[in-house]
C-alpha cells in the first residue's frame, strides 16, 4: 500500500494502530540487531499482510528500541567504556584502552553521520526511491554474498581486546553502507568485522558497541523529525507501544543471534539474506510485488 504522509514525512505507521504496531515491532526488535535487514522485513511483512507500509519513520525511530537493548545486554562494556574513558580524562591518560576505544567509536561513526545527513531527504521522503523492492533486495543479495566471502576468508581468531584504530574505521565506513535500506547496519558492521580478522562472536559484540552513537543519533533525529512533522499525541502512543515491544524482542535478538554465531557460524544469515533477495528480486521481476 502507498505510505502516508505527514508534511513530506513518510508516517505510515499511525494509520496501523497498537495491535499491529505492537507485532511489527517484534519483527524489527528481531531483525534489527540480526544481520538481514530490518527494512526489508518492514516492506515485506506488511505487504504479504496487506497492511499500510509503516514508513521509513518508524524503522529509524525504531533503533532506540535496538539501542536499549544493547545497553542492557552489553552493560558491563557499556559501564566500563564510558566511565573508564571519563576517569581516564580527568586523569589526561589518553593511553588508557578505554579512552581510546571511546574515541575509535566516534571515528568510526564519522563516515555514517556525513552520509546520513546528505541521504536524509531522500531515506525519509514519502515513496522514496532507496525503499524500492528492487533496492532492497540486490542489497540482500549483495550483502548474502559479502557475508558469504568474509565467512570463507576470515581467520575468526582475532579477540576484541586486540581491536586497533583501523578496525573502527574499516567498520565505520562499512556502517555508513548500511543506510541504503536492505543493507543491514549488523549485517554490513559483523561483515566488516569478520573480515579484520575478528572471531564471530567478538565480531558481533565489536559492531553493536561501536554502532551505539549511530544507533542513538538515528533514533533521537527521527523523533525530532516526527515532532516537527506534527505527530500528534495518537501517533507518539502507537510509537511507544512499538518501542517497548520491539526492545524486548531486540534484547532475545542479540541472545540468539551470539548462540548461533557461537554454535554454526553466519552461514544460516547468508542462506537467508540470499533466499530472500531472491524473493524480492524476482517477484518484482514477475510481476509479484510492486
Amino acid at each position: 500500500m502507498a505510505a502516508a504522509c505527514m508534511n513530506g514525512f513518510d508516517t505510515g505507521f499511525v494509520s496501523l494502530g497498537y495491535a499491529k504496531v505492537a507485532f511489527l515491532g517484534v519483527v524489527q526488535g528481531i531483525t534489527e540487531l540480526m544481520p538481514i535487514s530490518s527494512t526489508a522485513h518492514m516492506r515485506l511483512v506488511p505487504w504479504a499482510l496487506g497492511w499500510q507500509d509503516p514508513g521509513s519513520a518508524f524503522s529509524a525511530a525504531m533503533q532506540l528500541a535496538a539501542l536499549a537493548a544493547v545497553i542492557s545486554y552489553f552493560w558491563s562494556d557499556v559501564h566500563g567504556l564510558v566511565f573508564g574513558s571519563l576517569s581516564a580524562t580527568v586523569r589526561r591518560d589518553w593511553r588508557d584502552r578505554n579512552f581510546q576505544f571511546a574515541l575509535a567509536i566516534v571515528l568510526g561513526t564519522i563516515p555514517v553521520v556525513v552520509f546520513g545527513l546528505l541521504l536524509a531527504p531522500v531515506l525519509n521522503a514519502c515513496n522514496s526511491p532507496l525503499r524500492s523492492i528492487q533496492v532492497i533486495g540486490w542489497a540482500s543479495l549483495g550483502m548474502s554474498v559479502l557475508l558469504a566471502v568474509s565467512e570463507v576468508t576470515a581467520r575468526h581468531a582475532r579477540r576484541m581486546e586486540n581491536w586497533d584504530f583501523l578496525d573502527a574505521i574499516i567498520v565505520g565506513i562499512c556502517q555508513a553502507g548500511a543506510l541504503i535500506p536492505g543493507v543491514s547496519r549488523s549485517g554490513s558492521t559483523l561483515t566488516a568485522a569478520l573480515f579484520v580478522g575478528f572471531n564471530r562472536a567478538d565480531a558481533a559484540r565489536f559492531s553493536f558497541l561501536l554502532g551505539l552513537p549511530a544507533i542513538t543519533l538515528a533514533g533521537l533525529k527521527e523523533l525530532w523529525e516526527l515532532r516537527h512533522a506534527g505527530l500528534d499525541a495518537h501517533g507518539w502512543s502507537v510509537l511507544a507501544v512499538g518501542l517497548v515491544v520491539a526492545s524486548i524482542s531486540a534484547f532475545a535478538a542479540i541472545w540468539s543471534l551470539l548462540r548461533i554465531l557461537e554454535r554454526f557460524s553466519a552461514w544460516p544469515f547468508v542462506l537467508y539474506r540470499a533466499l530472500m533477495g531472491l524473493f524480492l528480486v524476482g517477484g518484482v521481476y514477475l510481476g509479484w510485488l510492486r
